[in-house]
């Protein structure tokens, strides 16, 4: 299997979960369903289409899980476990947790976008980042909203990146 089709997978699987996990209420609950019925679709595209791409050559024959790709998961992994220590030592709401899972996501791919030169990557990093920081404000006046905004939001902009980016390869 191709680096790059993986890579589009695992943002692709990524984006279904938080999709389905988060499209509840305070969702209208024909919406939510609708949203889970166009996730799995849309991950099933990627999968066909990435099947389709075949052994076309990727990021110019650079690794895609190299030693950049390490270092941003580390990284990742650190400033996860650190922000879920700090929530529940304030006592954060737990729709904050999902809220900090797309602001953290977002870093790591506008990380990826530098280390692997690839400026699409950008924007879907920028996106969630801006998702996450949002959900993070709305904890005190519509802490409700935060797992739609930060988790199917996310999730959605997700499956549209490895969407864009099996089209590309």
């Amino acid at each position: 299997m191709r680096q790059q089709f993986l890579g589009v997978l695992i943002g692709a699987a990524f984006g279904t979960v938080f999709v389905l996990v988060n499209s509840g209420a305070p969702v209208p609950a024909a919406l939510g369903w609708v949203l889970r019925a166009l996730a799995v679709v849309v991950l099933a595209a990627v999968v066909v289409l990435g099947l389709r791409a075949g052994g076309r050559p990727t990021l110019d024959d650079r690794p895609v899980f190299g030693p950049g790709y390490r270092v941003v998961v580390i990284g990742e992994v650190v400033l996860l476990v650190a922000g879920f220590f700090v929530l529940s030592l304030l006592d954060a709401p737990v729709q904050a947790n999902v809220a900090w899972i797309a602001t953290v996501v977002g870093l790591h791919f506008v990380a990826l976008a530098s280390a692997w030169k690839t400026r699409s990557i950008f924007v879907v990093g920028a996106v969630l980042t801006v998702l996450g920081v949002a959900g993070l404000a709305l904890l005190g006046s519509a802490a409700a909203w935060v797992p739609f905004v930060s988790g199917a939001l996310s999730g959605v902009t997700l499956l549209g990146g490895s969407l864009y980016g099996v089209r590309q390869a």
